[in-house]
């Protein structure tokens, strides 16, 4: 048995300082005051502890997109990247892509969880949306799905597949019906959807939406918009990305108003680190500029932060506690994904993976034991 000692907990759930997590088995057994005798002892020097940080929409490691290079190499390197910036879980994002790649992702994600489970599956964010808000996805391979397409998603990627970003208004009720059955969770964006569609859609069971405010129907005061119906449904969660580009803060500020602990963060980076300048691939060309990854046409082609830049962004100019702002990088996209009884939380039974980071978010790492 290890214990780790000396640090200020974030658990999910409250915040515990004179306490000591015991490890067992590569599992949390104990979290408690008294140190039991002769047990290896981890010093965390009074930094702060939670569970392992979250990301469930992440492009690119620090040299490659897996969407470009859906391969092992990529998704190595999105690991390492990730877990340098304190985010040892993840999801790993396609973006639209042609069925084959769909394929040959879903097979190379599946084949690197089972070495890596922290690397939780994919992210497939379209191609079935709306060309109308497709961002800076490729016109050219966006599509309505058929239901042979549908059918060969679920049967090969049905369990490692865990988010499906879709437009819902491009599906037959049929289709959506046989998506909801799976354990696939549906979010809804890239989407023209209105105010009546969207809460629609939300009593059929998708509960979650992409990166709230970009690539939807906005809030106005006649036609309240896909925005409009994610705050006015207490169900729906809501992922932000707060880089101070993707939204304004303010609009963050409201929408934290709104969603209360539905709304969590992402970080839907392009790349982390920020040392990759450009890309340029089948369509799709993207440089660093001002912080932001940016098509020739201006569009946001993703972001650059990483999952601490978000908190101490949330604390910063949201006015987010600490300790809610380390819940939405953890128990809240947990509970998105609907893995809340596996991951998210510091106390028994759950792994021990856990993010560890000082007051300003500026010092921070992964810890992972394997005892």
């Amino acid at each position: 048995m290890k214990a780790i000692t000396n640090g200020i907990i974030y658990t999910g759930e409250t915040v515990l300082q004179g306490h000591h997590i015991l490890v067992d088995n590569n599992k949390i057994v104990a979290v408690q005051q008294e140190l039991p005798a002769d047990t290896e002892t981890i010093d965390l020097e009074e930094k702060n502890i939670s569970a392992g940080f979250i990301d469930i929409q992440l492009n690119g490691g620090f040299d490659r997109y897996f969407s470009q290079q859906p391969d092992q190499q990529s998704l190595a390197d999105l690991y390492e990247a990730s877990c340098s910036f304190a985010t040892p879980y993840f999801l790993t994002t396609l973006i639209s892509s042609p069925q084959q790649t769909i394929g040959e992702a879903i097979k190379a994600t599946r084949e690197f969880h089972q070495q890596y489970p922290t690397m939780l599956g994919m992210h497939l964010e379209g191609p079935f949306m709306n060309p109308e808000k497709r961002g800076a996805h490729n016109k050219d391979i966006i599509r309505k799905p058929t239901d042979r397409e549908l059918d060969e998603i679920i049967d090969l990627g049905g369990d490692i597949v865990k988010v499906m970003t879709i437009a819902p208004e491009c599906f037959t009720n049929a289709q959506l019906e046989k998506l909801l059955k799976t354990d696939i969770v549906l979010s809804a964006g890239h989407s023209m959807m209105n105010y009546e569609q969207a809460q629609r859609y939300f009593s059929m069971g998708i509960t979650l939406v992409t990166h709230l405010y970009n690539a939807m129907t906005q809030l106005g005061h006649r036609e309240c918009g896909t925005v409009g119906a994610v705050f006015d449904n207490a169900a729906v969660y809501a992922p932000l990305i707060l880089d101070g580009g993707h939204c304004h803060y303010a609009a963050a500020r409201i929408a934290h108003q709104q969603k209360g602990d539905k709304l969590f963060l992402i970080s839907d980076a392009a790349f982390l680190g920020r040392r990759k300048q450009r890309m340029e691939w089948d369509g799709l060309s993207i440089k660093l500029q001002g912080g932001f990854y940016r098509d020739g046409a201006g569009n946001l082609g993703g972001a650059a932060i990483s999952m601490p830049e978000a908190i101490k962004n949330a604390t910063d100019h949201v006015g987010i506690p600490l300790q809610e702002a380390v819940e939405m990088a953890t128990r809240r996209p947990a509970a998105a994904i609907r893995m809340e009884k596996e991951i998210g939380f510091v106390k028994p039974g759950y792994p021990a993976v856990f993010s560890v980071f000082d007051d300003d978010l500026i010092s921070f790492n992964t810890l992972i034991i394997n005892n």
